[in-house]
């Protein structure tokens, strides 16, 4: 396997790279739609039993069946990938920004409105710092979840690790079948663990002490 990993260094990192990038763009994109939403739901919380309905619904939604009704709309390639991953992505972060959000103590809100703070500057400097560890820890979730599933996107052609997989079970018998799926799966795995300490570093500097969790 080493001999394997070595003769196609090359391709591995392209590959690896191109998965980090799917998910990194997915999940930021992700976090954008999420909070948005969130802030929408914690104004109007007749939204909320919607928004927690979609979330269960759609992490039931098989990804190959997601991407099935995708194709007719974006066809083969990078944008099916990336609004299939994206789509999952939301999920888990659009709950923990809810949960966040609706957790910041009402009298500090309310402190900050009587000091003259508009509803928009409520939100960005008092809202959404003292709801971003909880809205961190949804990222991560989505994250480490979104690997596997760009994983499944390579199906359409998408970029990354999956393609490899796809391979060796495409030459199920073969010489290097097992080599292939399981380099691609040893380096998602690779590749989570280093984002998710990233992201765990990312907490520690955007984070103040008094709001850690």
């Amino acid at each position: 396997m080493w001999d394997f990993i070595v003769d196609r260094r090359d391709q591995l990192l392209i590959n690896g790279w191109n998965h980090a990038y799917l998910v990194i763009l997915a999940v930021i994109f992700a976090t954008v739609i999420a909070v948005v939403l969130a802030v929408i739901v914690t104004r109007l919380p007749k939204l909320e039993p919607l928004a927690n309905a979609v979330s269960a619904i759609g992490l039931t939604i098989p990804s190959f069946a997601l991407i099935g009704l995708l194709l007719p709309l974006t066809g083969l390639g990078d944008v099916t990938a990336l609004v299939a991953v994206t789509f999952y992505a939301v999920l888990p972060i659009l709950r923990n920004a809810i949960v966040g959000l609706q957790g910041v103590d009402a009298t500090l809100i309310e402190s900050a409105r009587g000091m003259g703070m508009s509803e928009p500057m409520t939100l960005i400097r008092i809202k959404v710092p003292l709801a971003w560890p909880v809205i961190l820890s949804g990222i991560r979730v989505s994250l480490q979840m979104s690997m596997g599933i760009a994983a499944i996107a390579a199906y359409v052609l998408g970029p990354g690790l999956g393609a490899w997989i796809f391979q060796g079970l495409a030459q199920v018998g073969g010489k290097n079948a097992v080599n292939y799926a399981l380099t691609a799966t040893i380096g998602i795995v690779v590749l989570a663990l280093i984002l998710d300490l990233l992201l765990l570093l990312l907490g520690r500097l955007t984070t103040s002490k008094g709001v850690r969790v």
